[in-house]
């Protein structure tokens, strides 16, 4: 009986039914709860992933930013230290009898021992080397003597030092020219 009159009252008012319809059809095109409910949780998904990646890079740059904090305050220690480890070496070169220069030795060699566990160590330089002005700061020059060839290491006069590839105190050398 419900539908006859349903029937009944569309056929009387066939402009109210379209409109009825038509609200109902606009109805169904918008989003169910459910369906705005999964597009905020996906949105919501999506920022706590760059939010986490930017925590993730904020954390990495950080670390690394003290790890070289921490590199850069050993080596400026370090360098305060080298002039100690020079005089040792002078007191070496004159030192008189046997025991003197070998607890003089022995100090250097613990010197040496504590720069190797903070990761420096002395730039190899020999006399006769080429000069390398990467490691290497001329100091001095000499004329070239017969048989000697321009731009090598005459005489080296403070010892170079690095941690790594990082050079914490160039070589100081004379060379020839």
């Amino acid at each position: 009986m419900a539908k006859k009159k349903e029937e009944k009252e569309l056929k009387q008012n066939p402009e109210e039914a379209v409109d009825e319809a038509s609200e109902m059809v606009e109805e169904l095109k918008q989003p169910s709860e459910l369906e705005k409910a999964q597009a905020l949780a996906e949105d919501y998904k999506r920022k706590w992933y760059a939010v986490s990646a930017e925590y993730d890079n904020y954390r990495k740059r950080n670390q690394a930013a003290v790890s070289k904090a921490y590199q850069d305050g050993a080596a400026e220690a370090v360098l305060k230290l080298l002039p100690v480890a020079d005089n040792f070496g002078y007191a070496l070169d004159g030192a008189s009898d046997e025991k003197t220069k070998a607890g003089i030795e022995k100090v250097i060699k613990s010197f040496n021992t504590l720069l190797g566990s903070l990761g420096v160590e002395e730039i190899p330089v020999n006399i006769g080397d080429k000069f390398d002005e990467s490691v290497m700061e001329a100091v001095l020059d000499f004329p070239c003597e017969e048989g000697e060839e321009q731009n090598t290491v005459k005489q080296i006069l403070k010892k170079g030092y690095k941690a790594g590839d990082k050079v914490i105190r160039y070589a100081q050398v004379a060379v020839t020219i």
